[in-house]
């Protein structure tokens, strides 16, 4: 096979590459097994594993699954705890817990009820002309089927409390739109409608406000007792709010939050069918788009709306919600080092094995139910994993340092179980000299390799060129073994400086460990059902899998370590929400509820220059609480460059209140 017999030769073509790091020459070992790496992805994304969420029985069989390829290979265990997870095969040694919620449920005391307040009222605007009469005397909703709580919602009774109808919801400064503007909700609940006035445009202004959550966290700061979001889908079993999912990283948004049906909310606005509720939503929008601040004979003027539609109404709300605490899981295999001093150092291998389950946060998919597969996200990546784990642990090709194989947890769910070993590792991260990431290397387009983190160690690029140059070379038999030149098949690089991104290198280059990035891009099939095992292309995996070992014997067989350098800020997948300003920090997503925790702060950076250090744990900006990262880019888009503005962040038991300045983003 063409692959293998160009990566024997990678021994003596990677001996001229540098002087820096190879000075010593590796010895020849196998090549990657196209067979194995297609029984892994195939088992990785099949049905049985249920899309690997993680906390489920499919993510558990993974770990297992992982755990024993490693115990196959002579891996020496890197788990601390045992747990349910404990086969007769001692899988369960492999496995290192880290806290996860899996779910939430619902308790026993969830009530909504609707009376309302003063009859004599009537609610005003185009679409509302109907006596008050035709509002219920009193309403008292069921569960499932006219309300349901959100799953950000905090647990709360509130009892009697008057309602305000804020039409969308929405607080945006740089659009000079403001929902709440003269109007004083604190202690009352608000009602919205979900979405945005431009419907489900995704390139529209208002595109990135209309999660629910910003919606939650604008009541919050205008001082709402709750928020009720008028559903979208017209048959409530449908409306994808009225789903009980979970993000842990933001636990909850510290007030009630629920989603009413629309057929309940033209009750309680006293309309007639939900009809009239579609022309009422017409009738914001055009209300919507007459209102904010503008511009006139150099005066700014502000157009306010005011809504009265819910005058007269009360509202008592009863929340209550159970998290569901399950661990997550690492898988960790070791391969111990032959030289005597350096396997006291470690380089990390490592990729994500978990992905969406059936859908739901994070899915691109028009609805939840079906099994996301994840075959190139990340079965991709763990099947090179495990092949590389099988290549180092053949007889005679034992390295110097010792190497760390890690299957991640909770990488969809916001680098969960790298943050976990971060800060609980096998070996010190002093002594730890590089990690290796692999996540989404099966489906390579026209011979494309994205390597991201190449500015995190000096020696990274001429190694990566060395190795890319010396890979794939083949010999020419009419030349008797000389190098034919018309058969060079170098892989075509971009190369990211960027230590930080969206995947799990980026807990290491937090610590400052210098990281390495194998990525082939998004594509069609991206987060989605149809990511399945038979569109991988398994011979340019091979490949590239050849090429990550040929990095990391590089790295292995060279005395020096690595040099840790500051890269510059590139971005390597497009999934960041885009604001104006930057503050130069890097969210932990990890942990929530009482602050938002830096990971890391970018050198020359406004958050550097304000004195934040990773660790830090950001409670207040610009005026607003923050308790999770969502809570911080709210604020962050309410911010101006270069106006000045409090942060005030808890360090360690201190808690400081600093200054800074945040810089237009490029």
């Amino acid at each position: 096979m063409l692959v293998k017999r160009d990566f024997l030769r990678l021994a003596l073509l990677l001996a001229l590459a540098t002087g820096t790091l190879a000075q010593q020459k590796p010895a020849s070992y196998p090549a990657p097994s196209l067979e194995r790496l297609r029984a892994h992805v195939a088992y990785l994304a099949s049905d049985k594993l249920e899309g690997r969420r993680t906390g489920t029985e499919g993510a558990n069989a993974a770990a297992r699954y992982i755990a024993e390829e490693f115990a196959r290979h002579n891996l020496r265990p890197g788990g601390s705890n045992s747990h349910a997870l404990a086969t007769a095969s001692g899988a369960s040694r492999y496995m290192q817990q880290f806290p996860f919620v899996a779910g939430i449920e619902l308790g026993k005391n969830n009530s909504m009820l609707f009376t309302p307040r003063a009859a004599s009222l009537q609610p005003s605007g185009e679409a509302t002309a109907t006596a008050a009469s035709t509002r219920a005397a009193a309403l008292d909703l069921r569960l499932g089927e006219d309300w349901m709580p959100l799953g950000f919602s905090a647990s709360a009774n509130i009892a009697g409390a008057p309602v305000t109808f804020v039409g969308y919801g929405i607080r945006a400064t740089e659009l000079r739109h403001d929902d709440y503007a003269g109007v004083d909700v604190k202690g009352r609940i608000v009602v919205a409608l979900a979405g945005t006035p431009e419907g489900d445009n995704p390139h529209g202004r208002f595109s990135r406000y209309a999660d629910v959550r910003w919606k939650a966290i604008a009541a919050r700061e205008q001082g709402a007792a709750a928020l009720v979001v008028i559903a979208r889908a017209e048959n409530f079993r449908e409306e994808r709010l009225a789903r009980l999912n979970y993000d842990n990283s933001t636990g909850d948004v510290a007030l009630p939050a629920v989603v009413i049906s629309r057929a309940a909310a033209a009750r309680i606005l006293g309309l007639n069918s939900p009809t009239q509720l579609a022309a009422l939503e017409k009738d914001v929008d055009k209300w919507s788009a007459a209102r904010g601040s503008t511009e006139i004979r150099g005066y700014i003027v502000t157009v306010g709306v005011k809504f009265d539609l819910l005058d007269g109404v009360a509202l008592s709300i009863q929340t209550d919600i159970a998290r569901q605490q399950t661990p997550g899981t690492n898988v960790i295999g070791i391969l111990e080092g032959s030289d005597s001093q350096l396997k006291n150092e470690a380089i990390i291998i490592g990729a994500h094995y978990d992905h969406l389950g059936r859908g739901g946060a994070g899915s691109l998919a028009p609805r939840e139910g079906e099994v996301h597969h994840g075959a190139d996200d990340n079965a991709s990546g763990v099947a090179g994993l495990l092949e590389l784990s099988r290549i180092f642990s053949e007889k005679g090709m034992r390295p110097r340092r010792t190497i760390i194989f890690i299957a991640f947890g909770g990488e969809e769910e916001g680098l969960l179980g790298s943050n976990y070993y971060v800060n609980h590792p096998i070996v010190p991260l002093a002594q730890t000299i590089a990690m290796i990431n692999m996540d989404m290397i099966g489906r390579q387009k026209e011979n494309q390799l994205m390597i991201g983190g190449t500015g995190t160690a000096a020696e990274w690029r001429d190694l990566i060129n060395a190795a890319n140059q010396a890979m794939f070379k083949t010999e020419s038999p009419q030349t008797g073994g000389a190098i034919d030149s018309a058969k060079i098949q170098r892989f075509s690089l971009t190369l990211n400086e960027d230590g930080y991104g969206p995947s799990d290198h980026s807990s290491f280059y937090a610590k400052q460990v210098p990281v390495l990035f194998f990525f082939t891009g998004t594509h069609e099939d991206y987060h989605k059902p149809s990511d399945t095992a038979d569109k991988i292309n398994y011979e340019s995996e091979a490949r590239i899998v050849s090429l990550v070992a040929a990095i990391v014997r590089s790295i292995d067989t060279s005395d020096k370590r690595p040099t840790y350098t500051v890269a510059k800020s590139e971005s390597t997948r497009n999934v960041a929400m885009s604001f104006r300003v930057t503050l130069g920090v890097v969210p932990n997503y990890a942990e929530a509820g009482d602050g938002m925790k830096i990971d890391g702060v970018r050198d020359d950076s406004p958050a550097a220059k304000a004195g934040l250090l990773a660790g830090d744990r950001i409670t207040k900006l610009a005026g607003r609480e923050v308790r999770n990262v969502y809570d911080y880019t709210y604020a962050l888009g309410e911010m101006k460059a270069g106006e000045e503005y409090e942060i005030e962040v808890v360090r360690e038991s201190q808690t400081l209140k600093l200054k800074i300045t945040p810089t237009a983003r490029k």
